[in-house]
Formats: structure tokens, C-alpha cells, sequence
């Protein structure tokens, strides 16, 4: 996306098939973050989230998501979809702090079970 129109940007983060919200968080009346977040039926889906890296030592990635669950628990939906989980990757590894954390595998869901090493699932 380094070379894209803001419209193209905004395309790209936007969905079609779903509303897609853009939640803008401040901080002293100053834009601080923003989460994109897609509205699902039973469900939000967190798209993305950015912040102004002057801001970093306030854990926005981590208000970020708990702003979500409570937004999802007042609007009576069922789930926070927080995206691809790889226990390995250091981007993505933040998700198995929020429990009970759930993975889709061989074309269902099932609670992971984080304490076991291998990250396998409960039985």
C-alpha cells in the first residue's frame, strides 16, 4: 500500500459486505489512534489498528482491543474476531492474552488451549 491513493487506502481497509467502522481514539483532544473494525451479525472483526507512534508508551493496541470487546458485549453480539493468530509471529502472538481464545481448525471451531506448548487444541 506504500504507493496507493488515499481512496485506494481507504478501499482496502473498507468493506463492501459488511459495515466497517472507524473508531478514532484521542488523547487531550489529539487524534491518537484509530481501530477499523467490520460490523458482522453476531460479531465485530478487528481490521486494523494504528496509532501515532508519540503515543506508544499508552498500550493503544491493547485499549484498542478492550474498547472492542466492550463495544461488542453493549451492541449484544456474540464475538471479537481479532484475525490469523501465529503463536510464532511476534505481530500476531498479543491474541492469546484475551481468553478464552478460540482457533478455527480443520473446519471447526475449538478452544486453544495456550498452556500446553504446542499450542495444541483441547480435546
Amino acid at each position: 500500500m506504500a504507493h496507493s491513493s488515499p481512496d485506494e487506502y481507504i478501499r482496502f481497509l473498507g468493506s463492501s459486505w459488511c459495515d466497517t467502522l472507524f473508531i478514532e481514539f484521542s488523547i487531550a483532544d489529539e487524534l491518537a489512534a484509530v481501530a477499523i473494525v467490520d460490523r458482522l451479525d453476531n460479531a465485530l472483526s478487528a481490521v486494523y489498528t494504528f496509532f501515532d507512534p508519540k503515543f506508544s508508551s499508552h498500550s493503544l493496541g491493547v485499549y484498542a482491543v478492550l474498547w472492542q470487546i466492550q463495544y461488542a458485549q453493549e451492541q449484544g453480539l456474540e464475538w471479537l474476531y481479532l484475525g490469523f493468530w501465529i503463536a510464532d509471529c511476534q505481530k500476531m502472538n498479543y491474541k492469546d492474552q484475551y481468553q478464552p481464545l478460540q482457533g478455527f481448525i480443520d473446519q471447526a471451531w475449538d478452544y486453544l488451549n495456550i498452556g500446553n506448548p504446542e499450542g495444541s487444541i483441547n480435546g
